[in-house]
């Protein structure tokens, strides 16, 4: 059990993370084989969130290096992504579990130096969500 906890931990940091990977998947094979659903919710989110707080991190050093030749980003697409962010808040982060869009919200809220512990209770609210409606999808699913 210890092995699939520490699988589902890593599975779900990485889906956070700018990686595609899908830990929902996992999540739900673990939740047929018997797991105990809370602690595999939590662990799930607790992964999931650790790795958007890489993204967190990431963002908030990105600017440094803005002036580089290699670096990845247009002003234009970072100005755009900041005015969108200072339109819709903070509370947007309530939705960085998104298959899509999510991993930016995270990347835009360390641009946009959101206080970590604000950051930690908004993603990792929205995480749990998730992770407890793909628990409430494995009951409804049939064997």
């Amino acid at each position: 059990m210890v092995t699939s906890l520490l699988l589902l931990f890593g599975a779900s940091f990485l889906a956070a993370t700018i990686l595609p990977f899908y830990s929902e998947i996992l999540l739900f094979a673990l939740l047929r084989n018997g797991g105990d659903p809370l602690l595999l919710v939590l662990v799930a989110t607790l992964g999931n969130t650790l790795g958007a707080v890489v993204n967190w991190w990431l963002g908030l050093y990105l600017l440094h290096f803005k002036d580089r030749r290699w670096f990845y980003f247009k002003p234009s697409q970072i100005e755009k992504a900041q005015a969108w962010f200072q339109h819709y808040g903070i509370w947007s982060l309530l939705f960085a579990w998104m298959p899509v869009g999510g991993d930016a919200l995270t990347l835009i809220a360390g641009i946009m130096k959101v206080r970590l512990t604000v950051f930690l209770v908004l993603v990792g609210l929205g995480k749990t969500v998730r992770y407890v409606f793909v628990m409430m999808v494995e009951d409804w699913v049939p064997s």
